[in-house]
């Protein structure tokens, strides 16, 4: 637990902008991010997955927050392992959540169209459709696709849903970058 929260930690000063604004992890200035975190952050986490004890759910994230967090730019994520990372957290956690993460991963290994498929089926089994990230997700994976006008209509869905100012006005952002 201690690894995961020093590895997002380290990360925090990059999450947002001067007036608040959120700032997406591959539009971060890595430059920002707390190398003495991230490397003790990580050195915890080598010795939790040296030992013998079963792996929790605390350890895969810390380990996907490694992956991220040792990534000198975001080209250079190793997508494809944190897919399978959050595999194996679907499988220890099987909440929406999980699974949306899960999703946007495969997103960056994949492309967006069959993690738009998959995303589609997940709303359908948990309706979760109500959440902002959800709808946010969905557009990301529609704009990436050039379905723009869906997208759009996504966006708005995720705008009305969200509570916190931050995410209200990245999400209008989102909408007037498409002409909306």
């Amino acid at each position: 637990l201690l690894a995961l929260m020093l590895l997002h930690d380290a990360r925090v000063a990059a999450r947002t902008t001067a007036a608040g604004d959120i700032v997406l992890l591959e539009d971060q200035d890595r430059s920002l991010w707390n190398g003495v975190q991230i490397d003790a952050g990580t050195a915890l986490l080598d010795r939790a997955l040296r030992t013998r004890e079963r792996i929790g759910p605390y350890a895969i994230q810390a380990a996907i927050a490694a992956l991220h967090a040792r990534a000198p730019r975001h080209a250079d994520t190793d997508w494809k392992q944190i897919a399978g990372l959050y595999e194996v957290l679907a499988r220890l956690q099987p909440t929406p959540m999980v699974e949306l993460n899960r999703i946007a991963a495969i997103s960056m290994v994949d492309g967006p169209a069959p993690a738009l498929d998959l995303l589609v089926a997940l709303i359908a089994r948990s309706g979760a459709e109500q959440s902002h990230l959800f709808a946010a997700t969905r557009a990301n994976l529609l704009q990436r696709l050039g379905r723009n006008d869906e997208a759009r209509r996504q966006y708005r869905a995720a705008l009305a849903a969200a509570k916190l100012e931050p995410e209200r006005r990245w999400l209008a952002q989102r909408i007037a970058a498409l002409g909306g």
